[in-house]
């Protein structure tokens, strides 16, 4: 039996596991919003690990061993899905393939033919080296006493557990050296951002955590020559050494993510104004009334499915209040954009802003519409989807805060 406190790994390893599968749970609903192989690959690049850190505290690995009946079989399981970690990163690594070595196609099956050739013969080492190291632990003997801190330096003298760990750490090692490799790489071509962090996250963690392995392989060797005192580097350096390149790649892989879901909140709150000018204007427009303020800022939820149908109803609004549209309106906030030396979308933004303004005048005035063809024309009619969203929060923006002399007031939208 080992004298290492278990106490600091069981809190340690378990904070880990309850980390990573927050970020899980978050891929995964995502994944039911769009079923691509990026993100079932990025959810079990993430579960995996995270059930290994799970099964590697003591208190569950004593759990599960005492429920199989079988001394240090924990073992095997934290190993084969680390392995299986390994795997999904050389799946990773092609799904993050450069542009120019892709055949231009969407999903990582139709890579160019000599990165997905590579990727086969990497997959083809997993699935030999994985059935093998289990026969090699399942053939070992029984494995007593339970050490769910020691297991490597105490059986490693063993020649099929050495045979076992080794092939074991030397898969980790190939793929942490390749997928720090590959992030490091595609982190360097993206714009500056929270991606571009995460995905540098990763690498540092990856190679991070490459510690590990080389502390493991040395404690190992030192068993199998019989030389002591090196028994250290297994129980502490190694796990210090995975610990701190999980907390590094586990928000590698969340803040991408979050970014995203703050990015689609701000743009959902952001329009509020706009949505409810539209909605006053012609409450057929939308599907439900609008919420109080107070429920809006508390949606966590179905954020980007919310944020789509909001762009779709303002446009809509846009169009029942062309008839009001005053054309002085237009021409002073025009004239205004290009007196402060507006960009072409901020200018066109301000100009709608003012339009849809003297439009709800007009409305409440009781002034009536004009036909068709004395209509206004106003920009940002043929948008993109994604030019769309950005443009109708440029409007919303505009109408809280308008330059002086666009005849746009501050706090003219209902709040």
């Amino acid at each position: 039996m080992s004298d290492t406190p278990e106490g600091p790994y069981n809190a340690v390893y378990l904070a880990i596991c309850v980390l990573a599968w927050t970020v899980v749970v978050f891929k995964l609903r995502a994944l039911r919003r769009d079923a691509s192989t990026g993100l079932l690959v990025l959810a079990l690049a993430t579960a995996l690990p995270a059930t290994a850190f799970g099964i590697a505290a003591p208190v569950v690995y004593r759990a599960l061993d005492r429920a199989a009946g079988v001394p240090n079989l924990a073992t095997l399981g934290v190993y084969v899905f680390i392995s299986g970690f390994s795997a999904s990163a050389m799946v990773l690594a092609l799904l993050w393939t450069p542009p120019d070595e892709r055949s231009g196609e969407r999903t990582v099956w139709e890579a160019a033919p000599r990165v997905r050739d590579r990727l086969r013969r990497r997959l083809l080492v997993f699935a030999v080296a994985l059935p093998t190291m289990a026969v090699l632990f399942l053939t070992s003997g029984r494995l007593a006493p339970e050490t769910p801190l020691v297991f490597d330096t105490t059986f490693a003298g063993r020649p099929t557990v050495a045979a076992f760990l080794a092939i074991y750490q030397l898969l980790f090692g190939y793929a942490l050296l390749d997928i720090g490799r590959v992030c490091w790489r595609h982190a360097s071509r993206l714009p500056g951002g929270w991606l571009r962090r995460g995905v540098r996250m990763i690498a540092v963690g990856c190679l991070l955590t490459l510690g590990y392995v080389v502390s493991k392989l040395i404690a190992i060797g030192a068993t199998v020559a019989g030389v002591g005192g090196l028994d250290w580097l297994s129980t502490s350096a190694g796990p210090a050494f995975a610990a701190a390149g999980a907390l590094l790649v586990t928000p590698g892989f969340a803040i991408p993510a979050t970014a995203a879901w703050l990015r689609r909140r701000h743009a959902y709150r952001t329009l509020r104004p706009l949505w409810q000018a539209v909605y006053r204007a012609d409450d057929r427009l939308a599907l439900e009334s609008p919420p109080p303020a107070w429920t809006e800022s508390l949606a966590v939820r179905d954020l980007e499915w919310r944020t789509v149908r909001r762009v779709l109803e303002i446009r809509d609004g846009q169009a029942a209040l062309r008839p009001w549209v005053d054309q002085e309106s237009v021409d002073r906030a025009t004239r205004a954009a290009q007196a402060a030396g507006l960009a072409p979308r901020d200018r066109d933004a301000l100009v709608v802003a003012a339009a849809l303004t003297s439009a709800l005048r007009a409305l409440d005035a009781g002034q009536p519409g004009r036909d068709r063809e004395d209509q206004v024309p106003l920009p940002g009619l043929t948008f993109e989807p994604e030019e769309e969203r950005d443009h109708l929060l440029r409007v919303a923006l505009a109408m809280r805060a308008p330059l002086p002399g666009a005849t746009v007031p501050a706090g003219s939208l209902p709040g």
